[in-house]
């Protein structure tokens, strides 16, 4: 599957899909959702024995004594751990014993770092309770350092990687075949779509980011929700290039420009995106959204042959599927008539409205023209009434003249 991540855009790309994994996908699958507060960062302090004690019910003498130093980081010994399990279970004491089995499922499963001890960094996430960003975090970086290193061990939790990637797909020979029965245009959402995953509302970005930077126990990366709007059933319209997407990444080790406490700020102004500013929800996936995805998965020669196609050949929504009989051509040849017959009757009733308005605008235009003319009218008779006053006002001035005293030759 990594072979097909893309390292300009963090995602997956396929011939003409993109698939993102988000921070929902991951809180349906872990079952506890994404909190608010800043996630781990690797800024926080260590915890107090005492209070990695008192989470797993043990006495903090216990702990002070099998803390150890592995790899730079203190960690607790699994061996420990399960031993704790095992009296717990003996004694029935449901308490202890779920507490350190959440323990080692954090740091042998999700977080895994050093054979046979959990690190502290797992012990700061199981104390928070906040793990889904961190499960996030840790796949993308893990996944994206391989692909710049060209190779080496994605370091993630796999498991999740692999049950989230399999839920987009068809789950079953009945749901293979229920396929059939779906338009072409709809085939696409019906695989990569899952219904279980639509909270009604999707986090977008987080403070100066427009998108999500995201804190891993090795690093920080950053991915884009933009990109996963059809795993939500909203439909792509634009081409990835004019998409808002950075491709921010950093090690903990390497980070001189101090982008893990700019990503810390971020975590504290979230911005969330409901229906109202998703739109609604549609089955098309627009046709320049799907050439960028076909021009971008030949730019990074990735490993299939898709068909290149022009803008001119490719359909509304998605690649052309082949027909394997003469009758399922035919079924998906009255669909397509019976698709093209609504397009005409829009068409249709959309020249009559535009007939419609054209109408209404020739008569906006006859009753301003007739306006005008008034106003016309009315300023010629202003100007032949200016005429005629000044014409009075002289014949005044020339009365007075001739009235105002005697003629010189009377006197």
């Amino acid at each position: 599957m990594v072979q097909f991540y893309d390292p300009l855009y963090h995602c997956f790309t396929f011939p003409d899909y993109q698939l993102v994994p988000t921070l929902e996908e991951y809180s349906y699958w872990v079952a506890l959702k994404v909190s608010d507060k800043v996630p781990f960062s690797g800024l926080e302090p260590i915890p107090k024995p005492s209070t990695i004690a008192a989470t797993l019910h043990l006495e903090t003498s216990l702990i002070k004594a099998n803390l150890t130093t592995k790899g730079g980081l203190l960690c607790l010994p699994t061996k420990f751990l399960f031993q704790k399990a095992s009296t717990f279970s003996k004694l029935a004491s449901s308490d202890g014993f779920d507490s350190i089995l959440a323990l080692l499922i954090y740091g042998l499963v999700f977080f895994p770092n050093l054979d046979n001890f959990v690190d502290i960094n797992a012990i700061k996430i199981f104390l928070s309770k906040n793990p889904v960003p961190t499960l996030l975090a840790d796949k993308y970086h893990s996944i994206h350092h391989r692909t710049h290193k060209e190779g080496g061990v994605i370091t993630c939790c796999a498991p999740l990687l692999y049950k989230w990637f399999t839920s987009h797909l068809p789950q079953s020979y009945l749901s293979i075949a229920n396929l059939e029965k779906i338009p072409c245009s709809e085939r696409i959402l019906a695989v990569w779509y899952n219904a279980a995953y639509n909270t009604g509302e999707i986090i977008d970005s987080y403070g100066e980011y427009p998108n999500i930077p995201l804190l891993g126990t090795r690093g920080g990366i950053s991915y884009n929700p933009t990109l996963a709007r059809c795993q939500f059933g909203y439909p792509m319209k634009t081409k990835p290039d004019y998409l808002s997407s950075t491709n921010d990444f950093y090690l903990d080790q390497e980070d001189s420009s101090g982008k893990r406490e700019k990503f810390v700020r971020a975590w504290h102004t979230i911005l969330k995106k409901d229906r109202n500013q998703l739109g609604k929800k549609s089955n098309a996936t627009h046709e320049s959204y799907t050439q960028g995805v076909i021009d971008r998965a030949a730019k990074y020669k990735m490993p299939y042959n898709p068909q290149r196609l022009t803008s001119s050949t490719i359909p509304s929504s998605s690649l052309p599927i082949p027909f394997e009989t003469k009758e399922k051509f035919q079924d998906q040849l009255t669909e397509v008539e019976l698709e093209r017959n609504t397009w005409k009757r829009r068409y249709q009733e959309a020249e009559l409205e535009i007939e419609t308005l054209k109408g209404k605008l020739e008569q906006h235009d006859n009753m301003l023209l007739t306006q005008n003319i008034r106003l016309i009218e009315k300023d010629d008779l202003l100007q032949h009434k200016d005429d005629l006053l000044r014409q009075d006002a002289n014949m005044k001035r020339k009365h007075l003249y001739l009235f105002a005293g005697p003629h010189p030759d009377f006197q």
